[in-house]
């Protein structure tokens, strides 16, 4: 029996689509371990490396410093390569993130110590913690886009949600690279056993561009491009028409990007320092809680699907502002069993928000501007919220001795959130999906 044109059609759509979210899975599991294997180290191995004869509290602010300073790079990096992303084309400009984030990583592990080269070492950390921060800041919204325009329109949460994904997978893979390599070097770790994390880079990177030149274009951004319908400056127009949305976008963010750095990077500093439980119990937590988020993450995005973006959305936020005191609360009892819960906990709430955040972000801006549009509002968040959170967690926790007011911080991040929530557009995904931009100013009900 032969098969009809039509039918030869379907097959190769379902497998590009296939193609596009593996590999937006892949690049994005890459470019997330990248980053959290810096997040780990800036906790437990920076402050002794790149830092020394500092006090453990100034040790770490500097550690969480550079830390920082990836942040503010990631909205910049999301205007330069959403330009080219909304102009060019998500896959291009996907494959020049890959290659600069992870050309970043891999030099980090070759950086000698302050010990051998004084403050030059520092110096060389930031610059490449910067080239970190411009490659994620264009990485998300291309790899999102590359998967929702792919998807069907009615399951935009669960395709997003497969990019972010790989933000636990790659938290996984570094804190399972840095746990084996402190049990397999031991007293040499902070020596040399650090490094292999990070030069290990360079392999995954050579996966991540295979997977990613066998993809072809979005179809949504291929057929802009028939219709001669490319803006000429995307980041300038959607600045112009949506500056409101972009600001919300960031601020929906908060109650997601602060608690997350808190959960997955001070943890370390307030189990390992204030509480003096074993670091590599702290990282088999983490790895845990990280596999538990692989299934948490595309269930979230497929349940917003069904209930609503931001229904779905809006319960993550109000069980991160309920569980701040209960997380510490656990931590504090110093209970292996406790301690395990309080972090699995943690990353379930978050992948609440998580999961359905990607098509919530993306859906609010039209074709022709949505990776520009999408990666600044997101990246804005980085700069308000999760690249100050170790910060102001650590200097809280030195200047009063408890997390209460870590827990109180955490709450405050979430009242921000539902507010812009609240005063989020209702996406019009007709008009979204030719590629023009859906009205602003409209509050949409949490329950829709």
């Amino acid at each position: 029996m032969s098969t009809s044109p039509a039918q030869v059609d379907a097959i190769g759509d379902r497998r590009a689509r296939r193609r596009a979210v593996v590999a937006s899975v892949v690049g994005t599991t890459i470019v997330w371990y990248d980053f959290a294997i810096y997040s780990i180290a800036a906790s437990l191995v920076f402050p002794k490396i790149f830092f020394p004869g500092q006090s453990p509290f100034i040790g770490t602010l500097a550690a969480f410093t550079t830390l920082f300073v990836g942040f503010p790079a990631r909205p910049i990096g999301a205007a330069i390569f959403g330009h080219y992303g909304d102009r060019v084309g998500r896959k291009t400009t996907l494959i020049a993130t890959l290659l600069l984030i992870g050309i970043s990583t891999f030099i980090i592990g070759l950086i000698p110590s302050s010990a051998t080269i004084g403050a030059l070492a520092p110096i060389l950390l930031v610059l490449t913690r910067i080239g970190q921060g411009l490659g994620v800041g264009g990485e998300w919204s291309g790899s999102v886009l590359l998967a929702m325009e792919w998807g069907h329109s009615a399951r935009r949460g669960l395709f997003a949600s497969w990019p972010q994904f790989g933000a636990p997978m790659g938290l996984l893979l570094s804190a399972g690279a840095i746990g084996l390599m402190n049990a397999l070097t031991g007293p040499d770790f902070l020596t040399w056993g650090w490094r292999v994390p990070f030069l290990l880079s360079a392999l995954l990177i050579g996966v991540g561009l295979y997977m990613r030149l066998r993809v072809r274009e979005s179809p949504e951004f291929e057929r802009t491009k028939t219709e001669r319908a490319v803006v000429k400056t995307p980041v300038l127009e959607v600045i112009r028409s949506q500056w409101r949305d972009i600001l919300l976008a960031a601020f929906v963010r908060v109650s997601e990007q602060a608690p997350i750095y808190l959960f997955t990077t001070f943890v370390f500093i307030y189990t390992t320092q204030r509480l003096q439980l074993a670091r590599g119990d702290v990282l088999n937590y983490t790895m845990i809680a990280a596999a538990v988020g692989l299934v948490s993450i595309p269930l979230f995005g497929y349940l917003s699907d069904r209930i609503g973006r931001r229904r779905m959305y809006g319960i993550g936020i109000i069980c991160i502002g309920l569980f701040a005191f209960p997380y510490y609360a656990l931590l504090n009892t110093k209970i292996s069993g406790l301690v395990l819960l309080a972090i699995v906990l943690s990353m379930i709430f978050h992948t609440m928000e998580y999961g359905p955040q990607a098509a919530l972000i993306a859906e609010t801006f039209g074709t022709t501007v949505r990776y520009s549009g999408a990666g600044i509002g997101y990246q804005l968040a980085s700069i308000i919220a999760g690249g100050p959170a170790p910060l102001i967690a650590t200097t809280i926790l030195e200047k009063t001795g408890t997390s209460t007011w870590i827990s109180w911080y955490i709450i405050g991040c979430c009242v921000i959130s539902l507010a812009a929530l609240w005063l989020m557009p209702k996406p019009d995904l007709a008009r979204s999906s030719t590629g023009h931009a859906p009205k602003s100013g409209r509050r949409a009900s949490i329950s829709t």
